[in-house]
């Protein structure tokens, strides 16, 4: 199960929010997948930074996609830009830009790759909790 939003433009993270929590709904409500309620904020989290990382440092649409498979959903945002996003070094002191960090310790998976024209961020939750796994879905200490 997958889906696929281009946005163009004035989109804001609330419309990229709201398609990502209907195909939740649908997981849960037309195919029967479980889908926890700390799932759901992860992935609206997730939606959330990715597209409004796009929309900031990106010319042109994004894409937002959504796939199902195997328990997990895998949220993908592509861009125009080549420029490869990072996470400054950790400083307490710093107002802002801990979106990436944050989308990173929330997920099983992350990746960026190159693309034709731009580039495309990968990010991996987990459906289901598990009491043994930490919100990112690695393993409890």
């Amino acid at each position: 199960m997958a889906v696929s939003a281009v946005f163009e433009g004035g989109v804001t993270a609330a419309e990229a929010r709201d398609a990502a929590r209907v195909f939740l709904e649908s997981l849960q409500a037309v195919h029967g997948l479980p889908v926890s309620g700390r799932a759901k904020g992860m992935v609206l989290l997730v939606v959330s930074e990715l597209v409004t990382n796009a929309r900031k440092y990106a010319p042109g649409p994004c894409t937002l996609t959504l796939e199902a498979t195997g328990g997990v959903v895998v949220i993908g945002v592509a861009d125009g830009s080549s420029v490869l996003p990072w996470v400054p070094a950790t400083d307490p002191a710093r107002v802002g830009q801990h979106g990436l960090e944050l989308v990173m310790a929330v997920c099983q998976a992350f990746s960026v790759e190159r693309e034709p024209a731009g580039k495309k961020i990968s990010a991996t939750v987990e459906l289901a909790d598990d009491p043994d796994r930490n919100a990112g879905g690695q393993q409890a200490l």
